[in-house]
């Protein structure tokens, strides 16, 4: 785990660069976009807590 950490904390490092065709994009940032994705097509889908109903 200490390795996985220590790889994508590592400024020093180019980075990691994903290409198809004339689209570019580095891992990391490839990474954070999957994830809002995701979390917006959670909150779109999961059902909103309806609060507590007054008697």
């Amino acid at each position: 785990m200490h390795a996985l950490i220590s790889y994508f904390a590592s400024l020093d490092s180019p980075g990691v660069y994903l290409g198809w065709g004339a689209f570019q994009i580095q891992f990391g940032n490839l990474i954070v976009i999957l994830v809002m994705i995701l979390l917006f097509a959670l909150a779109l889908f999961l059902p909103f807590p309806s609060g507590r109903k007054r008697p």
